[in-house]
């Protein structure tokens, strides 16, 4: 074998490794002031966050399950998807639920200029305060891919804190069974953990969502904002 189709397969067997957990790489930024992946690791509470909506199914079949328990979550919203489908999102600020900055088209914002990932923020931030009547405070890049020097800067001018996950990821959005959502949650959940699910097009979320809760609850933990999360 050539030191060529060596170096050939080295690469190829690297990218196999890689892309399957960039998630899992992407969160793995140490807390600071602008930057969250967990809260305090001393108490027995948890933020579960939705990402990518409103929908107008699964967003409110998400917050009947968490109004069932008296729950509250955290959505990272899509600026379009907020225009297109308003009601969910109005419900969901109205019932108590904190509201996130998602970017308002979901790009890949590792690939965009500072005034185009700044563009992308204020679009959104602009329609949820239209919708909601309040300005967000906390903002998730899609797909957990960023240049953290430059997305640093751009949250302290905005006014943003920057929220990851904790490296729990069930991968809800490629809608697997709920059975298989709702036990990687429960089994891995740890103290402070920031839970990453998805309200759009993902109706096992929703079923694994009645399994999670109630069984963390019997674990003796409480479900909080991401806000009163990282404030502990």
């Amino acid at each position: 074998m050539t030191s060529k189709v060596k170096s050939i397969l080295l690469f190829m067997i690297t990218l196999f490794i890689i892309i399957p957990n960039y998630y899992e790489v992407s969160s793995l930024v140490q807390n600071n002031d602008i930057f969250f992946k967990n809260g305090s690791r001393e108490e027995k509470i948890i933020a579960l966050t939705f990402d990518d909506g409103p929908h107008p199914k699964e967003t409110h079949e998400v917050l009947d399950v968490l109004n069932k328990y008296n729950v509250k979550g955290t959505f990272f919203v899509v600026g379009k998807h907020a225009n297109w489908y308003s009601e969910p999102l109005i419900r969901a600020a109205k019932e108590g639920h904190e509201i996130g900055n998602h970017t308002f088209t979901h790009p890949d914002i590792s690939n965009l200029s500072s005034e185009d990932i700044k563009k992308e923020i204020k679009e959104c931030e602009d329609t949820l305060v239209k919708l909601t009547g309040k300005k967000p405070t906390l903002f998730r890049p899609p797909y957990g891919s960023y240049s953290k020097d430059k997305l640093g800067e751009i949250a302290k001018e905005c006014g943003y804190k920057i929220i990851l996950w904790t490296t729990i990821d069930a991968k809800d959005w490629k809608n697997p069974p709920s059975s298989q959502i709702s036990d990687i949650i429960i089994n891995k959940a740890q103290n402070g953990d920031i839970i990453l699910l998805h309200d759009y097009a993902t109706e096992n979320t929703v079923k694994a969502l009645d399994t999670i809760i109630p069984e963390m609850m019997k674990k003796g933990y409480k479900f909080v904002t991401v806000s009163e999360l990282i404030s502990k």
